[in-house]
C-alpha cells in the first residue's frame, strides 16, 4: 500500500511499534536514573522509526542505538 509515496506494509508498522516501546523502556529507566544516555536513546529509537523507510536500515539503526547504553556508561 502507497500512502503518498512512502511504503507502509506490517513489518515496518511492526518494528516501529517495538523499537518505540523499547525507546520508551530507555526513556523511563534514564528518567529514574538520572542518566542522559539512556533518556537521549529512549527519545530517539521513538522518533527515529518515523523517518526510516527501509526495514533493514531501522533494523540496523535502532539496533545499534539499543546498544548505546551498555556501551556508553554514565558514572
Amino acid at each position: 500500500m502507497f500512502v503518498a509515496g512512502i511504503r507502509m506494509d506490517t513489518t515496518n508498522l511492526m518494528l516501529s511499534l517495538l523499537f518505540g516501546t523499547c525507546g520508551m523502556g530507555f526513556l523511563t529507566y534514564g528518567k529514574k536514573a538520572g542518566q542522559f544516555v539512556p533518556m537521549g536513546v529512549g527519545l530517539i529509537l521513538m522518533v527515529c522509526p518515523y523517518f526510516i523507510t527501509s526495514t533493514l536500515v531501522m533494523m540496523i539503526v535502532c539496533g545499534g542505538l539499543m546498544s548505546v547504553p551498555f556501551v556508553v556508561r554514565e558514572s
